[in-house]
């Protein structure tokens, strides 16, 4: 089976309050971090975009791998803020990290899980020998409109993996993936349209946890596997509570999940919340681990791993890992933010 060979993960450095979010629109802090069960999100600075998050991911990846970037065959990069609506964030990431030319590169967007369809695709093109390594990537400078619910949770990060065939590089065995997938229009943004729209507690259910009960339910019973059987589970986060719940829901515990609970602490990443969870979780992962994964796209759709941690992980960690990134934090203010995001206030 294929599996991942190396990580690598980017969290911006500005961080906003909820409570400087609040202030401006009068609202109760308290009862939004309730709520929500959210702190504080990442903000993504004046010059930092999807590509820039992608990029560092990536060179982050290649780093803790060790190979040479020519060995890569295919970049996929999953996104709902790429940078151009027309021209791919891939070869930006391609070039940079000097990948190019000889390889297949690929915008890739369904919401917040299109950065693990990436790790599927690349898994089954490394298992088939299509290529010797790809890297899939899921980075958002995710929006939400002023005075919105998500502008309390829309945040900034990414993560990148690296999947490849060669048994001795691979730090962590995808055993088994499926996915789960209707047409659940709970989250949407027409072309033109500069904010999404959302169909309130609709996103949670029927949509967050129809497909990830139902992603997960039929991974487990597939493979024979019991929530018991795993040291680590990672959920969709699109807020700090729904993860807790589908969790209960399905039988782990907050044990088992806390290692790769972000949003409360940086917001949601989007397409790289999953991404990061599993990063969070790998960079504390002894051999012999097993790892549950199951994101959650709006459209709607979910994406299942069940993933073995091999002995390569011992080998080496990251230089820099996601703990790092979180704490290195820089608080902004409400003006500053806005002025950082001066495409949230473009009429």
């Amino acid at each position: 089976m294929a599996g991942i060979v190396g990580y690598g993960a980017y969290i911006p450095r500005y961080r906003i309050k909820v409570e400087e979010i609040a202030r401006v629109w009068g609202e109760n802090a308290g009862i939004i971090k309730n709520n929500l069960n959210i702190q504080e999100k990442s903000v993504p600075g004046s010059d930092e975009d999807a590509a820039t998050i992608a990029v560092e991911a990536a060179r982050n990846a290649c780093d803790y791998a060790g190979i040479n970037p020519q060995d890569i065959g295919a970049v996929f990069v999953g996104s709902e803020s790429h940078p151009y609506a027309v021209k791919p964030t891939a070869t930006v990431v391609a070039e940079a990290i000097s990948a190019t030319p000889y390889l297949t590169a690929a915008d890739l967007e369904f919401a917040c899980k299109a950065g693990t369809v990436g790790i599927q695709i690349c898994a089954a093109m490394a298992d088939t020998k299509m290529v010797k390594y790809g890297l899939a990537i899921g980075a958002d400078t995710s929006q939400g409109k002023p005075g919105d619910a998500l502008e309390y949770t829309a945040s900034a990060g990414g993560a990148g993996f690296l999947i490849g065939s060669d048994k001795s590089e691979i730090i962590a065995e995808i055993q088994d993936t499926l996915s789960f997938t209707t047409d659940t229009p709970d989250f949407w943004r027409r072309e033109g349209i500069r904010f999404p729209s959302h169909g309130g507690r609709f996103t949670g259910e029927p949509a967050y946890f129809k497909h990830v009960l139902g992603a997960t339910k039929a991974i487990l019973e597939k493979t024979g596997l019991k929530p018991q059987d795993f040291k680590y589970a990672v959920f969709h986060q699109p807020n700090g509570k729904f993860p807790f719940n589908v969790a209960k829901m399905l039988g782990f515990t907050q044990e088992q999940i806390a290692p790769g609970l972000l949003t409360p602490r940086i917001g949601n990443t989007y397409s790289g919340a999953s991404m990061l969870g599993l990063a969070a979780v790998l960079d504390v992962a002894n051999p012999g681990d097993k790892i549950l994964v199951t994101s959650f796209g709006s459209g709607a759709g979910s994406d299942s791993f069940i993933i073995n941690v091999t002995e390569n992980i011992a080998k080496k960690r990251p230089a820099k890992k996601v703990e790092d990134y979180i704490a290195n934090k820089e608080y902004i203010d409400y003006a500053v933010y806005l002025k950082d995001r001066k495409g949230i206030i473009e009429k």
